[in-house]
C-alpha cells in the first residue's frame, strides 16, 4: 500500500512551535511529512537556507516520518517530484484565508492531481508568526516558549552577532 505523504512548504525563518504543532497534527493524517523550505532569493531572510535546514533537522531528528528538504521551483512540481499529492497548509486566522485560498486555487490550476489540505493552527499558537518572533527577539523579547530550544539559541546568537 502506498504511503500518504504531504508536503508542508514554507520559509520557516525561523521555525516556530506553531509550525511544529501543525506538523505533529498532520502526522495523524499522513504517513509522513516532507517539510519543504521554499528558497526564494528575493525574500530577505534572517537565517540562510542551510541554517533553517539544520534547525529543522535537529528539531525532527527523532521523527523518522518527517523529512526536511528545500525547493526553489514551482511547489506543485516539487510535490509530484517527491511522489506526494498533498500540500499541507496552516491557517491562523481569517486574514490568512484569502492568500491561502488563492494559492490553493493556483496550485490546483497548475496541477489538478495536487490537493491542498488546511489545518487550523492550535489556539495556543494562533498569534505566532515567524515575523513576529523575529521582531520580538530582535528587541530582546522573551520568545522561549514560542520556539523550539535550538531556534531560541540560534535567534540569540544571530541577534547578538548583529549588535
Amino acid at each position: 500500500m502506498k504511503r500518504k505523504i504531504a508536503i508542508y512548504p514554507g520559509s520557516f525563518d525561523p521555525p516556530t512551535n506553531g509550525h511544529l504543532d501543525l506538523i505533529k497534527r498532520g502526522l495523524k493524517l499522513f504517513d509522513g511529512i516532507i517539510v519543504a523550505i521554499l528558497n526564494n532569493p528575493s525574500k530577505g531572510t534572517l537565517f540562510n537556507l542551510e541554517e533553517r535546514i539544520e534547525m529543522l533537522k535537529e528539531i525532527f531528528k527523532d521523527h523518522s516520518n518527517v523529512e526536511v528538504d528545500s525547493s526553489d521551483g514551482l511547489l506543485v512540481d516539487y510535490v509530484i517530484e517527491r511522489d506526494a499529492h498533498v500540500i499541507l497548509r496552516g491557517m491562523r486566522a481569517v486574514s490568512d484565508f484569502e492568500y491561502e485560498f488563492q494559492m490553493a486555487l493556483m496550485n490546483r490550476r497548475l496541477n489538478r492531481n495536487v490537493q491542498t489540505v488546511f489545518l487550523m493552527t492550535g489556539l495556543r499558537w494562533i498569534f505566532i508568526s515567524s515575523s513576529i518572533i523575529k521582531e520580538a527577539a530582535r528587541f530582546g523579547g522573551d520568545v522561549t516558549d514560542m520556539v523550539p530550544p535550538i531556534v531560541h539559541k540560534k535567534l540569540k546568537e544571530k541577534y547578538d552577532s548583529l549588535k
